[in-house]
């Protein structure tokens, strides 16, 4: 069940009200007058998560975002008939539900332009340097979950289902700034350590059994990353959020990111002979980096257009079914 605050202007009160008065929603409360800023009345009620996105979709119809506003949480345990009943009217299940306001505002937060973000990303593509150096698999694993850049992707995959140009424009931006302050952190990291001679090129160009995959792209590495993308965006627009930790270390972005700058800084003072091999890995990390987000591009978009025609159509055939049942009540 998700919970909704409503303040509504007094005009709008009781176009609310029947907005919550539908089969999916329970446990109104009306208390007139009882908002401040902005003035209005103020409306409590409930309602099944399967049923959520419907019932969003009418109060901004309302102009309640405009007017007033909409809060939403979550309810993590209701003791009810009411919001039983509920539950059972809604079509599906409600950790299956798409809300789409909750996945916008999920990826919205994780694609912005933040101190905090950037900070995430030259932590995490430094870290993935390091591990792809010490050849340690542990480094890794902790670089791909330090790295922000899965709630970018999952927010370009949302504005292209929902054709909102300048979300894409964003998260597209924040994909770009993120890889290349990671970079540039990687880059200066490893001129630091080196000069202070805890690292060198020998530990990159040797035989690294733990880490070697991250510059070795093959077809494989787009499937892990297409299923991951699958997984991601299902956790991301289900009740099931836990599991987006388990995709973040299934795909190679950030450390194929962290290699591909290693060896590039590597590649501009290496002799002839040693330059051609870094360079190579470094562009075959890039390809790595490349594969892995066109997986997760590509799953995610996909998913997110599979998940909107079912509910479109599950949400279809459960109205009809209550428009019927009335109709033999009636």
């Amino acid at each position: 069940m998700l919970h909704l605050r409503i303040v509504a202007p007094p005009h709008l009160s009781e176009a609310v009200a029947e907005v919550a008065s539908d089969a999916t929603c329970s446990n109104l409360v009306v208390l007139p007058g009882a908002a401040r800023r902005p003035a209005g009345d103020l409306l409590l009620f409930d309602v099944a998560r399967e049923g959520a996105d419907a019932v969003l979709q009418r109060l901004r119809q309302l102009g309640l975002p405009r007017d007033g506003s909409i809060a939403v949480e979550d309810v993590d345990l209701s003791v009810s008939q009411a919001a039983e009943d509920a539950e059972r009217a809604a079509p599906g299940h409600g950790s299956d539900a798409l809300v789409w306001e909750d996945l916008a505002a999920r990826t919205r937060e994780d694609s912005t332009l933040s101190a905090s973000y950037l900070v995430f990303f030259a932590v995490a593509t430094a870290l993935a340097g390091l591990a792809v150096l010490t050849d340690s698999a542990i480094l890794v694993i902790g670089a791909m979950i330090v790295g922000p850049e899965y709630g970018a992707l999952a927010g370009l995959c949302a504005a292209v289902v929902l054709r909102r140009t300048r979300q894409v424009r964003r998260c597209a931006l924040a994909l770009l700034v993120g890889f290349a302050v990671g970079i540039a952190a990687t880059v200066v990291t490893t001129w630091v350590l080196d000069a202070v001679g805890l690292i060198s090129a020998d530990m990159l160009t040797r035989d690294r059994p733990q880490t070697g995959f991250i510059y070795n792209p093959d077809a494989l590495s787009f499937v892990v990353a297409f299923l991951a993308g699958i997984a991601g965006m299902l956790a991301l627009t289900s009740a099931k959020s836990g599991a987006v930790v388990g995709v973040l270390v299934s795909v190679t972005t950030i450390p194929a990111a962290g290699n591909a700058a290693v060896a590039a800084t590597y590649a501009l003072s290496a002799e002839p002979a040693s330059r051609a091999v870094l360079l190579e890995q470094a562009w075959t990390s890039v390809e790595q980096l490349l594969l892995n987000t066109l997986g997760i591009l590509l799953a995610g978009v996909l998913t997110l257009w599979v998940q909107h025609g079912v509910w479109r159509r599950v949400g279809r055939a459960s109205r009809g079914q209550r428009a019927r049942v009335t109709t033999r009540a009636s």
